[in-house]
C-alpha cells in the first residue's frame, strides 16, 4: 500500500536502515526526498536501496513532504531542525531519530512546530526485526499516529513508551547489538576453523542466541542458576572488564 510522501534529512546509516527495511518489506515509499549535502553519501544510499527512487533535494524540499524524518547524529540535530523550521506544511509530521533531544526541545528548535514524534531506531529494522520505541507529541491525533505506525510496523516492533525512558532504550536497544556482534563474528570464525560450514554455523549461532535469551528471561531458575548450568566459561576471567566496559558505555552521553 502506498504511503504519504517522505522527506529524510540526512542520508547516512539511519536512512539506509529505514529505506532498506521498507524495500525488503515491500512498502511503497518512492519517491523519497533526501537532504544530504555529501554527494558520495547520497550515491552510496542510492546503491544500497535499488528499486526505491530517491531525489536529492535541499532542506526546503524535504520539508514539503507529509512525513519528515530527522536522521542525523545528535550533534547535527539543531542544524537539521533549523534548516526546515518555518518551511513545514501544516499537516506534516516530523519524526526525530536522535536521542537526548526531548519533544519540548525539538519544538523550540522548530520555531514552535508541535506535530512531532521521537523514535529510537534499531539496526535489525533493516530485516524487519527491529525494536523501535516511539513517543508522540500531544499534537498528533489517532490518524497521524496510524500514518507513522503504517510506515514503521513493517520494520519490526514499535512499542509506545514514556519519553523519559528514551535514553535507556537508546543504550539497550539501539546500541545493544554492538555488545554482541563482535563476539558472534569471532564464534563464526572459530566455527569455520573447526570445520563447520557457513550455513551450519549460522544456524547454530541463531538457535543458541535465541534460546539463551529466552532461557534467561523465561526460565523459573534465578539468573545465577541459569549461568551455572554451563560449567566451562571461557570468558570468566574477563567478565569484570566486560561488565566494566558496558558500564562505561552506558555513562557516555548518547
Amino acid at each position: 500500500m502506498p504511503h504519504s510522501s517522505i522527506g529524510i534529512v540526512g542520508g547516512g546509516r539511519v536512512a539506509r536502515i529505514l529505506l532498506g527495511g521498507w524495500r525488503r518489506a515491500g512498502v511503497e515509499v518512492s519517491p523519497v526526498v533526501v537532504c544530504e549535502p555529501d554527494d558520495s553519501a547520497f550515491t552510496a544510499l542510492e546503491a544500497a536501496v535499488p528499486g526505491i527512487t530517491l531525489s536529492c533535494g535541499d532542506a526546503s524540499e524535504a520539508a514539503k513532504q507529509s512525513v519528515v524524518f530527522l536522521a542525523v547524529h545528535p550533534p547535527k540535530l539543531a542544524e537539521a531542525a533549523a534548516s526546515i523550521a518555518g518551511q513545514l506544511q501544516e499537516t506534516t509530521i516530523v519524526v526525530s531519530l536522535a536521542p537526548k533531544f526531548t519533544l519540548g526541545k525539538l519544538q523550540d528548535m522548530l520555531a514552535g512546530y508541535s506535530r512531532l514524534a521521537r523514535l529510537i531506531p534499531n539496526a535489525p529494522s533493516l530485516i524487519g526485526r527491529g525494536f523501535n520505541p516511539i513517543a508522540w507529541s500531544d499534537a498528533l491525533d489517532d490518524i497521524d499516529r496510524r500514518v507513522i505506525r503504517s510506515l514503521m510496523m513493517p520494520l519490526g516492533e514499535l512499542p509506545e513508551v514514556a519519553e523519559e525512558t528514551f535514553e535507556a532504550y537508546a543504550i539497550i536497544a539501539a546500541m545493544g547489538p554492538t555488545y554482541f556482534w563482535p563476539q558472534w563474528l569471532e564464534l563464526e570464525s572459530l566455527a569455520a576453523e573447526f570445520g563447520l560450514r557457513h550455513h551450519d554455523a549460522h544456524s547454530a549461532l541463531r538457535a543458541m542466541t535465541v534460546g539463551a535469551v529466552e532461557m534467561l528471561t523465561s526460565c523459573q531458575l534465578a539468573p545465577d542458576e541459569v549461568v551455572d548450568l554451563i560449567p566451562v566459561k571461557p570468558l570468566a576471567d574477563f567478565e569484570p572488564e566486560l561488565r566494566g566496559g558496558l558500564s562505561v558505555a552506558a555513562d557516555r552521553p548518547v
